[in-house]
């Protein structure tokens, strides 16, 4: 079993650097094992734990657990490697919660994969959905529905979502969307002739579902708040993400759930009329009373208005909401409030030496009593600096102040704030090139290189990933290097 180790940190020009170290086997996966394996790993290297500063892992219990996880085995070593649970994996997570709890959620998602398995179980369904889209693109090209140009109108299919990545639902559910018409002759060609009566059967119920104004409501509703989130998702896959930034996008995407919640109904529900009178579904009157359509002979007494609004979109965004101040309850902790502090935005109006001199008492390790008393009065200095200098009016964010203080020189003249800064800096917001690195071991670990070893696999592994670092390598450099590594016959 593979372990990927990336370390981060902050580079002598300020700017935050992510970079893979290597791969190392381990027998299991408990926690023992993993610290044993970091162990030797930072002894190849020469690296110390005492210098960790930040941890971060998804929130597998080996890794998280309070008292037995990989987390609590490294605090009790050092107390300044705080960890952070991964922010794209607990977002993911938001998602998930919904999907399980709500019941719409869960059957609109289980019938999502359905249409998928069925449109894209035989290569004759999808050459037959793209050669109906193929013709249908032509016919509205030749009435000129839609533009024309590069890069427009390109093929596309059905796209099954992943099971670990939830935000590619959104791309199922945008890919539906344009495939809609294509999707349903699919359908209808395999309800009449289909391979077998259970396939016949399953294709007639998803046409009969495609009907329903709640499919297209549920359709609309979760495509808008995957919208939402996924633009989070993707914020937190730069590699220069600081935890400040993310912890504002977080905040931010929250408050859009939240005015979604409060004034977005309406909106919603005009994208849904719009996409029935495209499709020709029979469109809700939401002033009449709402029928349940599973039990139609039980009375609800509600109109169809108090049901889509109260009953589902309240509901839903509520928990979406709740999910969100639940998965993320570590923005709230004196770590990450102490380090706001240091936010440059809007002329530094976060700024609070009471703050930042707490955080400084989170790194014992970092500063002690006399470089403290020092910090308070650099702190004044510091901030009279930054708040009068034109050079530092409109930054966005930390990492943006670390990469001025050291283009200006001013980490020297204020060293332990900028201390400061990179202990904020370097604490992970999530595991997204923990991610890469694996994705690159299926490509570099292929079935014809099964049993090269662990030194040659990180090696292969470096070039693959460190791609920018690897290319400045000249290759005269290589072949000069590999002559001077013994005496040779020849010159090479």
């Amino acid at each position: 079993m593979l372990q990927a180790v990336v370390l981060r940190f902050v580079d002598k020009c300020g700017i935050v650097q992510e970079i893979f170290i290597g791969v190392v086997h381990v027998m299991d996966t408990s926690a023992l094992s993993l610290k044993s394996a970091l162990d030797a790993l930072f002894a190849k290297h020469r690296l110390s734990f005492t210098k960790v500063r930040g941890q971060g892992y998804d929130g597998a219990s080996n890794m998280s657990g309070k008292f037995n996880g990989l987390k609590a085995l490294i605090l009790n070593d050092n107390e300044s490697a705080f960890y952070i649970h991964c922010f794209a994996h607990q977002i993911q997570l938001v998602v998930v919660a919904v999907a399980k709890k709500h019941d719409g959620v869960k059957d609109f998602f289980d019938l999502l994969a359905l249409v998928v398995t069925v449109v894209n179980s035989s290569c004759k369904r999808k050459d037959m959905l793209r050669e109906i889209h193929k013709d249908r693109i032509q016919e509205e090209i030749g009435n000129d529905e839609i533009e024309t140009g590069k890069g427009l109108n390109q093929e596309i299919s059905l796209v099954r979502a992943g099971d670990t990545r939830w935000n590619s639902h959104l791309k199922t559910i945008t890919s539906l969307i344009s495939l809609f018409p294509e999707v349903k002759k699919v359908l209808e060609y395999v309800e009449d002739d289909g391979d077998n009566g259970s396939t016949r059967l399953q294709a007639s119920g998803l046409l009969s579902y495609f009907k329903t104004f709640e499919f297209v409501f549920y359709m609309h509703l979760i495509l808008t708040i995957l919208g939402l989130t996924n633009s989070l998702s993707q914020a937190l896959q730069r590699k220069d993400q600081d935890i400040l930034e993310a912890v504002d996008l977080i905040g931010t995407t929250k408050a859009q759930l939240q005015m979604l919640r409060e004034n977005g109904f309406d909106q919603v529900l005009e994208k849904c009329y719009s996409f029935c009178d495209k499709h020709e579904i029979v469109k809700l009157d939401m002033a009449e009373g709402y029928v349940n359509t599973r039990n139609p002979r039980k009375r609800m007494n509600i109109n169809n208005r108090h049901h889509y609004n109260y009953d589902i979109f309240n509901t839903i965004l509520d928990m979406q909401i709740r999910e969100f101040g639940d998965r993320f309850g570590e923005i709230s902790t004196d770590l990450l409030q102490n380090m706001a502090a240091l936010n440059p935005r809007n002329s530094f109006s976060q700024f609070n030496k009471s703050s930042l001199l707490k955080l400084s008492k989170m790194y014992p390790r970092d500063f002690d009593d006399k470089e403290r008393m020092i910090l308070e009065h650099e702190l004044d200095i510091y901030y009279h600096f930054v708040y009068n200098d034109v050079r530092f009016a409109n930054l966005n964010g930390i990492a943006d102040l670390a990469r001025l203080k050291v283009a200006t020189r001013k980490h020297l003249s204020h060293p332990l704030v900028y201390q400061l800064l990179k202990l904020t800096l370097v604490l992970p917001v999530a595991t997204a090139m923990v991610e890469r690195c694996f994705s690159s071991i299926k490509l570099v670990k292929t079935d014809l290189r099964n049993r090269i070893s662990d030194d040659f696999l990180n090696a292969a592994l470096i070039c693959d990933i460190e791609n920018e670092a690897h290319a400045k390598v000249k290759t005269e450099d290589v072949i000069d290097r590999f002559q001077k590594m013994k005496t040779r016959r020849g010159q090479i």
